[in-house]
């Protein structure tokens, strides 16, 4: 590798969709830094991800975003993590400093998503979520700090939920349910943190729970409505949003940790949406 150009890279699998290349070409040519970013396709079993995050260290790799299905591992591999990522069980960044320090920037990326790009109003409402696997983890401790007046987690195990909301019972008002105990409850704000919608499914929701004026976000995205969005739709919902922008926002905090510089994402995300 060239030594005066600072090397990054997403390592998944499959990673052949990723836009992170784009999004981060993209930031370094808006903020003038000087790097390369690609994409590592990385195999599945024991030690690949390891040694394939060894490899590219040892060629002056600098930092890395990691997406499915690696983020618990790089989370046991980081040996420095934040608080935040300790509790989110996961890690989507790292950064090389004498040692591999690990973050999870999802939650920030929904958060800034929802409050700065879409001014959805998240303090004082009725939040639900949908799914209790490492999407839904990774972003609630950040949800919990919007200060919304209820969050409820729903899940069809009614155990994986559960735990999700004595994790993160300090930082608020926050419980499970099962899918058929939403029957006659309102949410004013709907997260589908299920994978869902890249199955084409939609999970099991009861008419009528979304508020008037209801606001639904689906954390996947896609170049065509998904499922639970034409939900949403057909339940009235007054804004029905993808996960895009999270995608972009949550790219931008990497890029913010690794190079010290907040790149504007409002550009980003219009030129990833028209290659969609």
């Amino acid at each position: 590798m060239m030594s005066n150009i600072d090397h990054y890279a997403v390592m998944g699998h499959p990673i052949a969709h990723s836009k992170s290349p784009l999004i981060h070409t993209a930031f370094a040519q808006q903020t003038g830094q000087v790097l390369d970013y690609k994409a590592i396709l990385v195999g599945t079993q024991d030690g690949d991800f390891e040694r394939a995050v060894q490899t590219f260290q040892a060629s002056g790799g600098k930092g890395l975003n990691i997406t499915v299905p690696f983020k618990q591992v790089a989370w046991k591999l980081a040996e420095q993590r934040s608080e935040r990522a300790e509790r989110a069980g996961a890690i989507n960044t790292l950064w090389f400093k004498k040692g591999w320090i690990g973050e999870n920037t999802d939650g920030v990326g929904l958060v800034r998503d929802l409050i700065q790009n879409n001014n959805c109003p998240i303090e004082g409402q009725r939040v639900l979520i949908l799914g209790a696997g490492g999407a839904v983890r990774g972003v609630l401790e950040l949800l919990l700090e919007a200060k919304p007046v209820q969050c409820v987690i729903a899940n069809r195990t009614m155990s994986k939920a559960e735990h999700l909301s004595h994790l993160f019972a300090n930082f608020g008002n926050i419980t499970a349910r099962s899918y058929k105990d939403l029957q006659g409850e309102s949410y004013d704000l709907i997260i589908n943190g299920t994978s869902s919608s890249l199955q084409g499914e939609l999970p099991p929701l009861p008419e009528g729970i979304l508020a008037k004026e209801g606001w639904c976000y689906d954390m996947m995205y896609a170049s065509k409505v998904t499922p639970f969005l034409q939900w949403a739709k057909e339940q009235g919902a007054a804004f029905a949003l993808d996960g895009l922008g999270m995608l972009v926002e949550q790219a931008a905090e990497s890029f913010y940790l690794w190079r010290g510089v907040k790149p504007n994402t409002a550009p980003v995300i219009r030129q990833v949406r028209e290659l969609l």
